[in-house]
């Protein structure tokens, strides 16, 4: 990045960027990915889309039957961008923090913010001030825009400074009274391709979060590889899904995807299975996003539903067992996508869809994307053998002044952190998270694979697997299960069941029922809880 070509005044986030020797190596060897130095990508993924398309087509939807088009978007986004510059006083570079449920208001404020040269900050409505504080003070946050009803924790985290403007309460600050004695177009600030668009968040598996930052041309880099090249979406589509836009898979599946494609989406404030299925219906919804958790409850209740419009599946987020593959094919005959990707690296990197799919493997480096297995050294292990997925692409880790950086980039490359096997194909298949194998008695289990053993029984409804320290066998295998609504299963049960799927070493010595299993308000499973225990 040279500062000289830099369209932003506060300089915070490009002056606490990893040194470039810590950077992985970026590709973009796809015409498409082939952008210009000087690059909005607010203004291109709705400015540009409004010039392609027309401003009449319908951009987002809410659960009311409510319907705001992509002029009425542009409109609003750009009166917000007015307010941000010239009520609300931010500068290019400036940190803006957005907090509140799934809506059309927030999505309009994130483009509204990074249509303004500032750094949007995404972050859940569930998290609560302890941690809205730590990210503001990561991250040196300024403003924050925050829907009325998920402003009290933000007061709460005491921000030295943080200007808070309200939207959807009706107060005569709140941010839509503001916007709406703003009139004409916004030009969008002049940014650099590699300025800094988003710092992403962690979501909080293995402790105190990283901020990932993100360029401009990183957003769309996503869009001009996964979604073009795997999802393939058409400007018929309708999207929806559960992950909240401050999680990188919802931004992508329920923003960047859509407006790229000049499509719509379902914008849900409450999207678990439950809502999720009648919305997906009622909606004629053909484009998915949700966990591997949402798929398997979904299925209980899928046949009340009329899904005909659903045409793409899209799961990430953790490791998708090929029975809940097999159960929503058998019961829908749609392939679900499998997905790896990460807040480090904003969307999927390895995937497959349609005839490519193979179950019980994530899939293929998406088109722009390299990946391949490593041992602990950093040398190519051979097919058919576990060791640390590396992928390079472009899009990379940077982390937000934050030694952990040494720890992800390791010879060009960004290390996930997820144990993979390569076949002899060229297929992925995901084994462990690297710091969930089990070692018991010199064996090598992964968690996931007596994972995946235990959801085939029909009582069970989740699982997750954990090493505990033993004296005797340095590790034992520990199950936490939850069953379904009315079953009936003891422990001893489970185990002899167990032992007719798998080799004896690998069956939990260990079995607890608990009512539901720690998850982040993203959905991701937290093991290290469980480790704890």
């Amino acid at each position: 990045m040279d500062p000289k070509t830099s369209a932003h005044l506060d300089t915070f986030a490009r002056e606490h960027l990893p040194p470039a020797d810590q950077w992985p190596e970026l590709l973009f060897d796809l015409p498409e990915l082939q952008y210009p130095a000087r690059l909005n990508c607010a203004a291109e993924l709705l400015d540009r889309t409004v010039d392609r398309f027309g401003p009449g087509r319908p951009a987002f939807r809410t659960p009311d039957g409510g319907v705001w088009s992509y002029g009425e978007l542009q409109d609003q986004v750009d009166r917000i961008a007015h307010v941000l510059t010239s009520d609300l006083g931010v500068v290019p570079g400036n940190r803006v923090l957005l907090r509140g449920p799934t809506t059309p208001h927030l999505a309009a404020c994130w483009l509204a913010v990074l249509k303004a040269g500032a750094i949007a900050v995404t972050v859940l409505d569930r998290q609560r001030s302890a941690e809205l504080a730590t990210i503001c003070s990561i991250a040196r946050v300024s403003h924050a825009l925050c829907d009325f009803r998920a402003v009290d924790d933000l007061v709460k985290a005491q921000v030295p400074g943080l200007r808070i403007t309200a939207y959807g309460g009706g107060a005569p600050d709140d941010l839509l009274n503001l916007a709406g004695a703003r009139t004409g177009p916004y030009r969008p600030v002049d940014t650099a391709a590699d300025d800094v668009a988003l710092i992403a968040f962690t979501s909080g598996t293995t402790g105190r979060p990283k901020g990932c930052m993100h360029f401009h041309r990183d957003v769309l880099a996503i869009a001009d590889t996964f979604s073009r090249h795997v999802l393939r979406p058409t400007s018929d589509d309708v999207f929806a899904g559960s992950p909240p836009l401050g999680f990188t898979f919802g931004l992508g599946g329920l923003v960047v995807f859509p407006l790229r494609a000049g499509a719509s989406a379902l914008l849900l404030e409450q999207s678990g299975p439950a809502q999720l299925l009648p919305a997906l219906a009622a909606h004629h919804v053909s484009v998915l996003f949700t966990a591997p958790t949402a798929y398997r409850v979904m299925l209980d209740h899928i046949d009340e539903h009329d899904l005909s419009a659903l045409r793409r599946c899209v799961s990430a987020g953790e490791n998708l067992p090929v029975a809940t593959w097999r159960s929503w094919y058998e019961r829908t005959g749609l392939r679900i996508i499998n997905g790896i990707g990460a807040t480090e690296l904003l969307h999927i990197f390895i995937s497959a869809a349609d005839d490519a799919v193979r179950p019980g493997t994530t899939g293929v480096p998406v088109p722009g994307w390299q990946a391949r297995v490593l041992d602990r050294e950093g040398r190519q292990v051979p097919d058919g053998e576990p060791g640390l997925l590396a992928v390079r692409g472009p899009v990379g880790c940077r982390y937000l002044a934050d030694e952990r950086q040494r720890n992800y980039v390791a010879h060009g490359w960004n290390l996930t952190g997820d144990t993979y096997v390569r076949e002899p194909d060229g297929y992925f298949r995901y084994v462990a998270r690297a710091d969930d194998m089990i070692i018991s008695s010199g064996y090598n289990i992964a968690g996931p694979e007596v994972e995946e053993a235990l959801l085939h029984h029909p009582a069970v409804a989740e699982a997750a697997v954990v090493g505990r320290a033993d004296e005797l066998r340095g590790q034992i295998v520990v199950a936490y299960v939850v069953l379904r609504e009315g079953a009936d299963l003891d422990a001893d049960e489970l185990r002899t069941y167990m032992k007719s799927e798998l080799a004896p070493h690998k069956c939990p010595r260990v079995i607890e029922f608990l009512p539901a299993l720690p998850r982040t308000a993203t959905g991701k499973l937290q093991r290290f809880r469980l480790r704890d225990d």
